[in-house]
């Protein structure tokens, strides 16, 4: 939390709270529906990448449920600190209902990391595809991050000899990656997904900037949204406000666009993803009600069955 409060901090002295309060008025209409649907599709995507995972893993569930659980995380992921609070709670409440915490919060640990893999080599392919300002060093730190989470997703469980591999966590890795990431009737599904995914949020970046008026070509937009969409996932964020608006002030500023305009896109892509998780707070309530009901249930069930049984 202190790195997004920093980060936000070093915004509003350097731009003013302007491009703050642009974004929040700017937040209407016609870019909220496009978010709900856009939205709608890329949970479908990250909800069945999940479904995939966790079958591998053999905590497998219908995907009417994985919808439910991912709109509920993605909700709580954007209101509460951190921006992986709902991954976890998604990875408990599945485990506790299987049955097996481990392999449940496993699933969603390899479902998020799979899925930001991809994210990873989509945006060191675009950057390089597209043009960028001579002399910045995104593709550079781009690749670097790449080649890091390479290294640490697939190669070194991969290569160590397996002897190597004595510790029970080492085991876990190996198996996981080789029946939950890997496995032929995994991966194409995984890629699939999380391409989608990654294109659909994209996708609200790209609304977002229509949003604010600015006349920009989808060729130099697209580099800017994953390079913002690859920071905000990192865990220093308050609701996911901070290194996402840190991101495009750096970003839009390289290509002479302003930092301000920066800002304003980003709390517009902001606002939109928040309203786009609404539905999972819907579920939330939903959930606890049920849940409510059913502790209830039995007690108020009793005084039924003892006035039917003094009238008989």
């Amino acid at each position: 939390m202190a790195g997004g409060v920093a980060i936000l901090a070093v915004l509003v002295w350097r731009v003013g709270t302007g491009p703050l309060v642009d974004g929040l008025r700017l937040t209407t209409g016609w870019p909220i529906a496009a978010a709900l649907a856009i939205t709608l599709l890329t949970t479908l995507c990250c909800a069945w990448r999940w479904r995939l995972v966790a079958g591998g893993l053999g905590v497998e569930m219908p995907l009417r449920t994985a919808v439910a659980a991912y709109y509920r995380s993605q909700f709580l992921n954007a209101t509460l600190p951190g921006g992986v609070i709902g991954d976890v709670h998604r990875g408990v409440r599945h485990g506790r209902e299987v049955g097996d915490l481990g392999r449940s919060l496993r699933a969603v640990a390899w479902e998020r990391a799979s899925g930001f893999a991809v994210q990873i080599v989509l945006t060191v392919a675009v950057l390089f595809l597209l043009s960028w300002p001579a002399g910045s060093f995104v593709p550079s730190v781009a690749v670097t991050v790449v080649v890091v989470a390479g290294v640490a997703l697939i190669a070194v469980p991969l290569c160590l000899n397996r002897r190597r591999l004595s510790s029970r966590i080492g085991r876990a890795l190996t198996s996981d990656l080789r029946d939950a990431v890997l496995a032929p009737r995994a991966w194409p599904g995984i890629l699939l997904a999380s391409t989608v995914a990654v294109l659909g949020h994209a996708a609200v970046f790209l609304i977002a900037v229509r949003a604010t008026g600015a006349d920009v070509s989808p060729a130099r937009l697209l580099p800017l949204a994953l390079v913002v969409l690859t920071a905000s996932a990192v865990p220093t964020n308050i609701a996911g406000w901070g290194p996402r608006e840190g991101a495009a002030a750096w970003a839009f500023s390289s290509l002479g666009l302003g930092a301000a305009l920066g800002v304003t896109v980003a709390v517009v892509y902001g606002m939109l993803a928040l309203v786009a998780t609404l539905p999972g707070a819907v579920v939330l309530v939903v959930a606890r009600r049920r849940a409510r009901d059913s502790a209830r249930g039995p007690t108020e069930a009793q005084p039924e069955r003892v006035g039917s049984a003094v009238d008989a």
